[in-house]
């Protein structure tokens, strides 16, 4: 059974930081890329980061750049997204995905608000 396992989300001051863990089981997780996204409330998902297979490469939101950093741990199947100096509008259910070709998995997501 495929799952995707979110955690690390909840409530952080503005400037506060957060760690987000993404636990996959269930399929072969170092062939998967894998990706961090957001919904606010009343708005689109959008992309927020992404790693490729054995973290060659990252790509980050222009909104997000040099506050966030994503990482992967394939020995735990783990991808994770650091998240500093963090802003209301960070504000958002955020889900992990993976993707391999025409294969793809979602988590159900975490909630991350920022407020004072």
């Amino acid at each position: 059974q495929v799952q995707l396992v979110e955690s690390g989300g909840g409530l952080v001051q503005p400037g506060g930081s957060l760690r987000l863990s993404c636990a996959a089981s269930g399929f072969t997780f170092s062939r998967y890329a894998m990706r961090w996204y957001r919904q606010a409330p009343g708005k689109v998902r959008e992309l927020v980061a992404a790693i490729t297979r054995a973290g060659g490469r990252t790509t980050y939101a222009d909104s997000v750049k040099g506050r966030f950093t994503i990482s992967r741990d394939d020995a735990k199947n783990t991808v994770y997204l650091q998240m500093n100096s963090l802003k209301p509008e960070d504000t958002a259910v955020y889900y992990c995905k993976a993707e391999w070709t025409q294969h793809f998995y979602w988590g159900q997501g975490t909630q991350v608000t920022v407020s004072s």
